[in-house]
């Protein structure tokens, strides 16, 4: 199947492409639906009773949650227990037809159910398996269970997270699930790639993504600080430590901007924006160690700045004097941003909530391909909404047999 790997006329990269997702919450799902965003055909497992538990997260009304709607975009929802004979009959059925298999249960799950590498490529001798953990499959930890929050602390993240004077903190948002997604892509799409040119390999291709180690890649230097310099990165707040100046500031209207000044040019030029020609001028001020060193002082004098002036005035003085500056924007913001529209970030979509359509706004595709421009063709679907579909279709089951089998699902 791997060999329609190409682009042709505007169509979309992953046309062609078949992809089983297994899991749920966040890491597989989201590696799933970037597939899904580029045109690969998704198909999605879920349990008959409540489905993905991330379709209850995070909601105040209606019956599914926007999270749910936003990762699940793009896949079609078949209802099967993994737990049962027949589902498990089901899903190989349906991965004999398929290029890529995305999972993010603990290790050995898949194995105690039937369905591990081995079954799975002895059906599809060509299938790409993506599995996501949070310590990986093999090691000492694997067997543990693992959250992103815990892979998040696990790699080092939270320890320099915060404020430095309170307990860690963490992005309000699954980085670490959503890392590892990406990751898993990265790799089926390089198995994949090997095998549109030929490549050919004996036994399982499996990509093996543990949720510690795609944080852990992000993490810069941190180790190799330490054993070099001694340096034990601490919670810096929104600083980052020998980055000077860089971080957040209250404008005279009580918005914040992000100001990045931490190059030697932009140094320069950002002092001369507010005035100060004096530190632009200092030719002691041309190293991160001694800026560092003057950390306090600078940051004061953009502050006092920052301070008499709006942040749209903020914006537009730094615009002109080419200093990188960026609102911190909230959801509203966001929403309403013309670049973000102009861009197709914001995309607006019906959704039945409470038993009656409304027009909501999610996110667009990352990245841009000029002229294969990923779409979101629907978003999270209902429940089970193209079981019967994909049971007639590749699983080869007859209406009388769907009907039968849904008998014995639900028992």
């Amino acid at each position: 199947m791997t060999e329609n790997l190409r682009i042709e006329g505007d169509s979309l990269p992953l046309d062609g492409i078949r992809v089983l997702e297994l899991g749920s919450f966040i890491a597989a799902p989201f590696a799933a639906r970037l597939f899904g965003d580029f045109g690969a055909e998704v198909i999605k497992i879920e349990r008959p009773n409540g489905g993905d538990e991330l379709r209850d997260w995070r909601k105040t009304r209606g019956a599914t949650s926007m999270l749910f709607r936003t990762l699940g975009r793009n896949k079609k929802s078949v209802a099967l227990d993994l737990r049962s004979d027949v589902g498990r009959e089901a899903v190989k059925k349906i991965a004999a037809q398929c290029d890529v298999v995305i999972e993010n249960f603990r290790p050995g799950t898949l194995e105690k159910w039937g369905l591990g590498p081995d079954v799975l490529t002895e059906i599809n001798p060509e299938i790409v398996m993506v599995r996501i953990s949070g310590y990986g499959q093999t090691g000492p930890y694997k067997d543990r269970a693992g959250f992103g929050s815990s892979a998040e602390s696990f790699a080092g993240l939270r320890y320099i997270t915060g404020e430095p004077d309170r307990p860690a903190g963490r992005a309000a948002a699954s980085m670490g699930d959503t890392v590892a997604g990406l990751y898993g892509v990265i790799g089926a799409l390089m198995l994949m790639l090997q095998k549109a040119r030929g490549v050919r390999h004996t036994g399982p291709q499996t990509v093996d993504v543990a949720l510690y180690e795609g944080v852990f890649s992000l993490l810069e230097s941190l180790v190799p600080d330490y054993d070099a310099y001694g340096m034990v990165r601490k919670r810096t707040g929104g600083a980052l430590p020998g980055v000077v100046p860089t971080g957040s500031y209250l404008c005279g209207d009580g918005l914040e901007v992000v100001i990045g000044g931490n190059s030697n040019s932009v140094f320069i030029r950002l002092m001369r924006a507010i005035g100060r020609e004096d530190l632009a001028a200092d030719a002691s001020l041309l190293t991160t160690e001694a800026r560092g060193a003057r950390e306090e002082e600078l940051n004061g004098a953009i502050s006092a700045w920052t301070g008499s002036h709006t942040l749209a005035e903020v914006l537009e003085l730094l615009d002109a004097a080419g200093v990188p500056a960026g609102p911190v924007y909230d959801a509203p913001s966001i929403a309403e941003d013309r670049h973000y529209l102009a861009r197709g970030m914001i995309q607006t979509h019906e959704v039945v909530i409470e038993d009656k359509p409304e027009l909501i706004r999610f996110p667009g595709v990352v990245p841009k391909i000029p002229g294969h421009e990923g779409r979101v063709q629907w978003v999270g679907p209902e429940l089970g909404e193209h079981t019967e579909q994909v049971l007639r279709d590749l699983a080869g089951l007859t209406p009388e047999q769907i009907a039968g089998f849904a008998l014995q699902e639900v028992r």
